[in-house]
């Protein structure tokens, strides 16, 4: 397939793993990353990072995003006729003793602990290099031919037609896997659990991860744990409508250290505890991104971003036992098209 693009964005992976790679920087998870990953075990001990799926209950964090409904199918022991197909009509004088349950879910994707894929958010710039800026996502895909929206004659009968992602959707990472060496870095420890909406600075973090003594390795999926979902947790789905867009620790996206940090770590995935890994950007009357972190990582550098993972029990363990890193084993749903997934991330230590 012919180049997307003809200039890319300053600070941009496009095209170092070739022009149709719908991967970015999860590349670099290699099977030696996986092997990295599995030396860090030693305790053989397993961490869950999801929340429930159904917090942090309501709608307040995000109007567009919804608890999942969950209900239950026919229970096809009382509809025999299912079975003609299956069994044979001749067989159906025997009499079953069988109880099944089935159900189904309607899921906003992105309403708990999940992955942010590449499709999540594109930007506008002039891929073209004809002095025109014009909208376009990671790698120089494109909307309307890439990326397709809600139709106004979609007919929602599987055709395809409501398809979103035909390019740059969560089920690449799926099938790739998602395991390998992670790291935390345990910011809310560091500045005593604050429940307050705090900037944390390039310098800050800097002071936290040479504290911590966090190796921070090409290829490792970072973890940053603010305290954030604890609280979700603790509401128990009956989340503070006040504060619960406005509190914890975030990355200070405003700073350019911080993102010169992401640029030059090499890691392959930034994941955090709370709502959007930073903090949304100061209003201007220039045009700007609203927010900068998920542009850099899922715009130029084909970073998937993790948000509202529960860290609470991982990181007391690795504090009491003096260490940050372990084996992450993170893989999305594998449903073609998502610009956004629910996942159990598991930690292995």
């Amino acid at each position: 397939m012919a180049k997307r693009w003809k200039q890319r964005p300053q600070d941009s992976n496009w095209g170092d793993w070739g022009d149709d790679d719908e991967l970015g920087r999860v590349n670099m998870i290699t099977p030696e990353k996986v092997l990295e990953g599995v030396r860090e075990i030693t305790a053989g001990k397993a961490f869950s990072l999801s929340l429930p799926l159904d917090l942090p209950g309501g709608s307040s964090l995000n109007q567009r995003r919804y608890p999942p409904i969950l209900r239950p199918t026919e229970d096809l022991k009382h509809n025999p006729d299912v079975f003609y197909n299956i069994v044979g009509r001749d067989q159906l004088h025997y009499s079953f003793t069988d109880v099944w349950s089935d159900d189904m879910v309607t899921l906003w994707l992105q309403y708990s602990t999940q992955w942010d894929a590449l499709v999540h958010q594109g930007a506008l710039f002039d891929a073209d290099g004809d002095g025109v800026d014009e909208p376009v996502y990671y790698n120089g895909f494109r909307p309307g031919e890439d990326v397709i929206g809600p139709r106004e004659d979609a007919k929602g009968d599987g055709s395809g037609s409501l398809s979103f992602a035909r390019h740059l959707g969560l089920e690449h990472m799926a099938a790739h896997g998602v395991q390998g060496r992670a790291v935390l870095i345990d910011i809310a420890h560091h500045l005593g659990n604050t429940e307050e909406w705090t900037a944390v600075s390039w310098k800050t973090l800097r002071e936290i991860i040479d504290a911590d003594k966090v190796e921070i390795r090409p290829g490792d999926m970072v973890i940053l744990h603010t305290g954030y979902a604890t609280k979700i947790l603790e509401w128990n789905g009956k989340p503070d409508e006040s504060r619960i867009q406005a509190m914890y620790p975030y990355l200070d996206a405003q700073d350019d250290g911080i993102l010169q940090w992401i640029i030059d770590s090499g890691q392959s995935a930034l994941i955090a505890d709370n709502y959007a890994v930073e903090g949304f950007a100061p209003a201007s009357r220039e045009p700007h991104t609203l927010l900068p972190i998920h542009k850099l990582c899922l715009f130029k550098l084909g970073i998937p971003l993790g948000e509202l993972w529960y860290l609470h029990d991982l990181a007391a363990w690795l504090r009491e036992h003096n260490r940050t890193s372990f084996l992450l084993t993170a893989p999305p749903l594998r449903l073609p098209g998502t610009a956004g997934g629910p996942l159990t991330p598991v930690a292995t230590v």
